[in-house]
Order: C-alpha cells, then structure tokens, then sequence
C-alpha cells in the first residue's frame, strides 16, 4: 500500500504503466479484432490470426522471427485503414471488451498513486486509437504510445512514426520528466515484459508485474517487488468515483496499424529473444 502523500514542496512524481498484461489481462490491442472484423476492416482468416496471435501472447511462447512475420503481416492489413472508422470501433466497444479485463489490483494502485499526489502516465507500445480512450477510462493523466504515419485521406500509410517499445519508453520518460518536473528517483513504474527493463530501471521505485520468465530472472537479480495481479474487475463494481478526469496527454500517439497491432504481439514475440540475452 502507498501510504505517504507527495509534499507540495517537492519535485512533482509520476507512476508508469505498461498496460498488456500489467493494467489489463490481454493483448489492448488484439482485444479489438472482432471489432475490425464486425466494421469491415479485417475478414474472417484475420480474426482467426489475430485469435491465435491473442494466445501465442497470454502464453508467452512466441519468438523474435514469428514476431517479425506476423508484424510484417499485419503492416500490410492495417495499410489503408480509416483512422476516423478505428477511433468509432473503439469507442463504440471499449466499455465492453476493455472494461472486463482491467485489473483489479491495477486500478487499485492508480487510485493510490492519485491519492498520493502522483501522476499516472500509460506506456504503451499499443496505438493511440485503442490506448487514448483506455487510458480515459482508466483516469490517467498521460499516455505514451506508438504513432502512425496517416495519409491526407486519412488512412494509414503502413509507416511508422513513432514506436514506443523498448528503450524508447524510457526517452519517453525522460522526457516528460524534463518537461513536467517529474524526480524520477521518486517516481514508480510497472510492466510485465523484459523489454521493459530500461523503462523499470529509469524509475527509483521500479516493479515488476506478472513478469515473463526473463524479467522475474532480472527483479530478482535486481531485488525488484514482484507482483502478480490476477482479478479482472469491471470498473463499475469498484468505487463510482474511481474514473478520474485526465488531463490532456502530452505524448499521445496516433497509430493503430501495423505498430498499433505489432503492440500487443511484439511483446510476446521478444520472450525468447530476450531470454537468449539475459541467460
């Protein structure tokens, strides 16, 4: 439990949050592709794709080359994509398919964070689109994702901007530590994936949530709190007073394509890869 709230006198704080498998139970991203399929986005062979991408992710079994085809594969699906048509799928099915599967050990700590006086910033390698309107519904302050290229039809080129994924998060923080204040010495961070060590160890108070194996080899090694979150609670069964109004985002991405979709699989992908590193 947090119990000491922030001193008006002191540097300002934040706690960061990876959201698959750390906030949430599953894939953000991949959650939604029943959605895609029900709006025309995507066809029948692709849901059952993405189905199977959804399990490889749970299971943490996926390594670095079926990672690098199944991305390939999925930049030229996304190619195309209405932005506008995304953002109205998301909005019209987050309550039901995102509000399930939100931990409720995770809200609890959002809620605790807020109470102290810190900020709460989502890092997410998933796409604006989908992370955005999550992290509306979860009360955060701020949200860090991956950015796609959009065309002046508004659709998506297939090119990435900006992919929030490894060490990239913690420039991210870096930076809105430099732009807000924030003493990272005193600041928080949570995830589940290994890839995530440069985001944890940016942090003083780093933990480590439903960690892959190589990540739960590295807290050890680190003497990191390990914390296993196993509840998915509707938010509506917690505390009314729960969802907060979030400032607006300063590092908002704009992507849900290819990078957006590589969100929720690259994770997984990375296991093996990341294991081969560290052992």
């Amino acid at each position: 439990m947090l119990t000491f709230v922030e001193n008006c006198f002191s540097p300002r704080t934040a706690a960061f949050f990876d959201l698959d498998k750390t906030v949430i139970a599953k894939s953000s991203t991949l959650t939604f592709s029943k959605s895609f399929y029900q709006g025309g986005l995507i066809n029948r062979r692709a849901v059952l794709r993405t189905a199977y991408a959804q399990f490889v992710f749970l299971a943490g079994g996926a390594d670095h080359d079926q990672m690098e085809r199944m991305r390939e594969y999925l930049s030229a699906l996304c190619k195309g994509w209405n932005v506008q048509q995304v953002k109205d799928l998301v909005a019209e099915t987050l309550h039901d398919l995102i509000d399930p599967i939100i931990y409720d050990e995770a809200a609890t700590l959002i809620e605790e964070h807020h109470t102290a006086g810190r900020d709460v910033v989502i890092v997410s390698t998933s796409g604006a689109e989908v992370v955005e309107p999550i992290g509306e519904l979860l009360g955060a302050d701020r949200v860090v994702a991956t950015r796609m290229v959009v065309g002046d039809d508004g659709c998506f080129t297939g090119e990435v901007e900006y992919y929030a994924y490894g060490p990239t998060k913690a420039e991210a923080i870096r930076t809105l530590a430099e732009s807000e204040g924030y003493d990272l010495s005193r600041c928080y961070a949570y995830s589940d994936s290994v890839t995530d060590v440069p985001m944890l160890e940016s942090v003083g108070y780093p933990h480590a949530v439903n960690p892959d194996r190589a990540l739960r080899r590295e807290a050890t090694l680190r003497e990191w709190p390990i914390l296993t979150f196993d509840r998915p609670v509707r938010l509506k069964q917690r505390l009314p007073a729960f969802s907060m109004p979030p400032r607006p985002a300063l590092v908002a991405a704009a992507a849900l394509g290819a990078a957006a979709v590589t969100a929720g699989l690259v994770w997984y992908g990375n296991r093996r890869r990341a294991a081969a590193i560290t052992t």
